[in-house]
């Protein structure tokens, strides 16, 4: 089975691959220089060849004309993920969209380990959509159907966090009960697990939809959007008094998945509309400029930088948006970073505390708390797991690894895998 059975975390952000091989793992170069690729994708308006990755990145930011699309895992098991839309000069679903990347990931990790693969041990979070079972089976359907058309004949799904306990059980005492904080870019996955005998035991697992594409956007609500207008408003086209700007351009701004979808000629009417009518015609001028110039993925970079920045406790942080504006920019601190965040961490706290109920587990008999995950980085994710499990020593793993090497370890352990 490990001679043809690649292992791949497909993320809302990074993906990665790995194999199996003489029982250790090894992750596969599908990136230069790198043991993960940016999920994101890139297609040029003379129609050329998509790209992926941080050549994706590299043509957004030299300007080259074409769609960046980034976080599509998030739009599994919706209606939008089979809608056709004009994308690179033709017709496209997002379904044939991920199907593409992961042929070129498969195609990549192959070249890397110089032998095909047939079959595929898949990362999957533990609720793609929070309390919506029908959704969720949609979503893995979904998945499911690109990795086969991507040319894999078995598919097997493993829930993240029980992969990350495969890979980093080690850090905690033999023995001991072990609690999984997988905090990805869009859902946030929890498992309970014991090592008996050298074998990881999973008690329970539980997740949510929330993750950190949630955390760029309550950034940039907060902090970048009430420069290009969200918090003015519009003077009544008849009659006396104004009212608010209409929020949902705002809220899909500053949602990744949404971002490419906003550049419509109907969207850029109604803001030229709105730049007329706005009691702060600046603020809505930025507005327009940032449709006009496609600059939505600029300023989701700016403030994904600026989130960062803060996080680290970084003095003078700033969401630069010279793009925007020659000048432009938001101040951001760890204060105001958590002041956006601090909604999150009831969602978070009770998603973890479920999963201790559903595993029959107290908060005090927890002796390690693994973080994985790149939003596990956030500050926030830390001071939550240490409130709730207190006795508990915290430790951050491999934070965009550990979910690949543990499916890596699943394609030996048939138990494991759905």
């Amino acid at each position: 089975m490990t001679q043809t059975t690649l292992a791949i975390d497909f993320g809302t952000s990074n993906s990665a691959a790995a194999v199996l091989e003489g029982g250790k793992v090894r992750r596969l170069a599908i990136e230069t220089g790198s043991d993960t690729v940016p999920t994101a994708v890139f297609f040029p308006a003379d129609k050329g060849a998509m790209q992926i990755g941080v050549q994706a990145a590299e043509a957004l930011i030299s300007g080259e004309e074409g769609r960046y699309m980034r976080a599509l895992k998030s739009v599994l098991g919706t209606a939008l993920f089979h809608e056709t839309r004009l994308i690179g000069g033709k017709r496209r679903t997002l379904a044939e969209i991920v199907t593409a990347f992961l042929v070129t990931v498969r195609t990549r990790a192959e070249a890397a380990a110089e032998r095909p693969f047939d079959r595929v041990v898949s990362g999957r979070p533990v609720h793609f959509h929070t309390a919506d079972p029908a959704r969720d089976a949609r979503a893995e359907a979904d998945l499911r159907g690109c990795y086969v058309a991507a040319g894999f004949a078995d598919v097997r799904f493993v829930f993240e966090p029980e992969a990350a306990a495969l890979a980093t059980h080690g850090l905690g005492r033999a023995g001991e009960i072990g609690l999984i904080y997988d905090i990805g870019g869009g859902t946030s996955d929890f498992s309970v697990f014991r090592v008996e005998d050298g074998h990881v035991r999973i008690l329970a697992s539980h997740g949510i939809r929330l993750g950190g594409t949630d955390f760029d956007h309550a950034v940039s609500m907060a902090h970048a959007m009430p420069h290009l207008g969200s918090t003015s408003t519009l003077r009544r086209q008849m009659g006396e008094g104004v009212l608010p700007v209409p929020n949902h351009l705002y809220v899909e701004l500053s949602t990744w998945a949404k971002i490419p979808f906003l550049y419509t000629p109907e969207t850029k009417s109604l803001v030229a509309e709105m730049v007329k009518l706005a009691v702060k015609p600046r603020l809505m001028r930025r507005l327009a400029t940032v449709l006009k110039d496609e600059l939505g993925h600029d300023l989701a970079f700016a403030v994904e930088r600026g989130k960062i920045s803060a996080n680290r406790g970084q003095e003078g942080a700033r969401i630069l948006m010279e793009r925007v504006e020659a000048g432009l920019s938001a101040p951001i601190t760890r204060a105001s970073l958590d002041g956006a965040l601090a909604r999150y961490r009831e969602g978070l706290r009770k998603a973890a505390d479920e999963t201790l109920a559903m595993a029959g587990v107290g908060a005090d008999q927890i002796g390690t708390v693994i973080l994985v995950g790149g939003s596990s980085l956030m500050g926030l994710v830390t001071e939550e797991a240490q409130a709730l499990c207190p006795k508990a020593t915290v430790q951050s793993s491999d934070a965009f690894t550990a979910v690949v090497d543990g499916l890596a370890l699943a394609t030996g352990q048939d138990f494991v895998a759905k």
